[in-house]
């Protein structure tokens, strides 16, 4: 019993790193019906941020709140060019062609970290603090672990209110249910749809320095793997669903977790795609998605 505990904080500690990344994919998806595969590359930048803040302040509190914020700072310019410069000259063209374009922005952006003098091919060993241990009766968990848990709680939470209850959100809304006329009806189609990337590159940037934290080790394909992951967890929640994707990617950290304990880690990855497979078999739309009525 002990055993299986442990390994169900390890599961909520990586899906809930999962499900930060997968509310990025989902809300793209949601307005703009694009698959942003530079996304876990976004993380990859925010990683990086938090490391050489982390390098300058040091591995404490203060330190990881800071790294958080400029992670959260740069990721957001980031994918305000990224939208800017790649994605909205393509807004009207086939998906083909976005499709393309996110792949080739995920190449540029792993490539020109590899490059960059300050950052290099070479892993590196992220700061973090050290670990402790509590115990409540059973159950144990770390201080890492409480702080990826608590922290990922926090930032669903401000983005269910966001969406939910504030003039932005409804413009989001307005946006992704009918884009033209939510522009007709006086809704900035362009500002909403860059705020969508910034919210989606600040919860990647959160879940970068959460997974580096949890992962002492950065390098700049270090986003491929978790984003990949982090886009199964979307379609396996429903793609384009807030709560899909929150439920998807605790599912597949808590499974492969899981896995690793039970069966073998080499079954990992695999265990995670079937998981997929047989939901798209039984339920296409996914656990928390909705079929689209269209009418002729």
């Amino acid at each position: 019993m002990d055993t299986f505990l442990k390994q169900l904080i390890n599961g909520l500690s990586l899906g809930s790193i999962y499900a930060l990344i997968a509310l990025g994919y989902t809300m793209v998806y949601g307005i703009v019906k694009l698959i942003n595969f530079a996304h876990g590359d976004v993380m990859m930048v925010g990683a990086y941020t938090g490391y050489f803040i982390l390098r300058a302040l040091g591995a404490t509190p203060f330190g990881l709140a800071c790294a958080f914020l400029g992670a959260m700072i740069v990721c957001s310019l980031l994918s305000l060019a990224i939208e800017r410069c790649a994605y909205r000259p393509l807004r009207n063209a086939p998906r083909l062609n976005s499709l393309i374009t996110a792949i080739a922005v995920e190449l540029i952006l792993q490539n020109g970290m590899r490059v960059l003098p300050f950052v290099g091919p070479n892993p590196r060993q992220f700061p973090t603090m050290d670990t402790r241990i509590f115990n409540f009766g059973m159950l144990s968990i770390s201080n890492i672990q409480f702080i990826v848990i608590i922290s990922s709680a926090v930032l669903m939470l401000v983005l269910n209110y966001v969406i939910n209850y504030t003039k932005t959100g409804r413009a989001m809304r307005a946006v992704s249910y009918d884009m033209g006329a939510a522009s007709l009806m006086g809704v900035n189609v362009n500002k909403t749809i860059a705020t969508t990337f910034v919210i989606g590159s600040i919860l990647a940037a959160a879940g970068g320095v959460l997974y580096a934290t949890a992962y002492p080790q950065i390098d700049p394909t270090m986003g491929y793997i978790p984003g990949l992951k982090a886009f199964v967890a979307a379609v396996l929640g429903g793609i384009g669903s807030i709560p899909g994707a929150m439920l998807g990617g605790v599912i597949l950290g808590v499974a492969e977790t899981m896995t690793k304990a039970y069966i073998s880690s080499q079954y990992a990855d695999a265990i995670s795609y079937c998981i997929l497979i047989v939901i798209l078999l039984v339920k296409p739309t996914g656990l928390l998605g909705s079929k689209k009525v269209v009418k002729v």
